[in-house]
């Protein structure tokens, strides 16, 4: 049985995808960092042992509509919403169809405690609510777990394009205004004559 190519692309089963992930939750050291990409965002989790991962969920992943689409409004105005909690939830429960990675992206650059006081960071925050997706989603708490700074790729990626996108607009406003802008004074100045 073939499903969703937008998970993980085309031509893989089910079945493909859990022996995938059964792969990866044997080679998971408490500590680890989780990623389990959606269809526009990846959730995030720590690795805490026996099957379980800690993570800032709740309705949805926080953020979407439960289907992978962001569709109740992740707030880059400064709204704190509160639907999100971070939860300790069996590895199972939270991949879905996603096909998991572990992703300790930062472990060059940044110093790694112990996977036990990473799980303690983590279980320090159990119960605690509220999302922000620019500064309070789930990677910057998996981030913060395992590296004592919160901070979330995802989120900077994203604001990156959206800089270059913005810039490469604004660059072609202006070199059309200029080209078009000695257009229209050539045809105000040949009307007037």
């Amino acid at each position: 049985m073939s499903v969703s190519a937008s998970h993980f692309g085309p031509g893989l089963s089910s079945e493909a995808v859990r022996r995938h992930n059964e792969t990866v939750l044997a080679d998971c050291e408490p500590g680890d960092l989780l990623e389990f990409p959606r269809s526009s965002y990846s959730h995030w989790a720590v690795y805490v042992g026996g099957r379980r991962v800690i993570h800032l969920s709740g309705e949805n992943d926080g953020i979407s509509d439960g289907l992978g689409n962001p569709a109740k409004g992740a707030s880059i105005s400064g709204k704190m919403f509160e639907k999100a909690q971070i939860m300790e939830d069996l590895f199972w429960d939270v991949v879905g169809d996603s096909m998991v990675k572990i992703n300790n992206y930062q472990d060059r650059s940044k110093a790694v405690p112990s996977g036990d006081e990473i799980v303690d960071r983590a279980r320090s925050r159990l119960g605690e609510t509220g999302y922000n997706v620019l500064w309070k989603n789930c990677e910057h708490f998996a981030t913060w777990c395992r590296y004592g700074v919160e901070q979330s790729q995802q989120v900077n990626d994203t604001l990156w394009y959206l800089g270059v996108g913005a810039a490469v607009t604004a660059g072609t406003a202006l070199l059309v205004s200029a080209m078009f802008g000695d257009t229209q004074k050539e045809k105000k100045q040949t009307s007037r004559r």
